[in-house]
């Protein structure tokens, strides 16, 4: 991985984790960013609690995690396009980024002590970017499947 690539790396994670009001209220790390497959984890909170009396995750906070970790993937797939820009021209396809669309399919209660989503390409055109993104729990259990496309120029 080259310098370049190390301070996007860097700087993704900085504004994923630390800047996105939205991903500090949910609680949201990124875990890795491996091969253009981000894992983004979460702890189970009361706060982001449905269903007092099963006490499992809202749906609400399964899709925005998801969509958040989609719009990452779809983000990191427009980069591999940009190998040739500097540094500053790759950070600013993050204001470019925006949801066109985001299916989610609850599988299980989210029951669980923290989850992770995890997103990866299915194909990353010059505009829009297809994603599919799974959450599982600390169990490793499959809790939701989505699927969301992206603008990312």
């Amino acid at each position: 991985m080259s310098k370049s690539d190390q301070e996007l790396i860097a700087a993704i994670k900085h504004a994923f984790d630390e800047l996105v009001p939205f991903n500090k209220v949910l609680g949201t790390r990124i875990q890795s960013i491996e091969e253009g497959r981000p894992t983004v984890r979460f702890e189970m909170r009361e706060e982001l609690i449905g269903n007092y009396l099963r006490g499992n995750l809202h749906g609400g906070i399964i899709s925005g995690v998801m969509d958040a970790t989609g719009g990452l993937t779809a983000f990191l797939g427009a980069q591999e396009r940009m190998n040739h820009e500097s540094l500053e021209v790759r950070k600013e396809q993050f204001g470019k980024l925006g949801t066109i669309d985001l299916r989610i399919d609850y599988l299980r209660p989210g029951l669980g002590k923290w989850f992770d989503a995890t997103g990866h390409i299915l194909r990353a055109g010059n505009k829009i970017a297809v994603v599919r993104i799974e959450l599982h729990n600390d169990e490793g259990e499959l809790i939701a499947v989505g699927t969301g496309a992206y603008v990312v120029a």
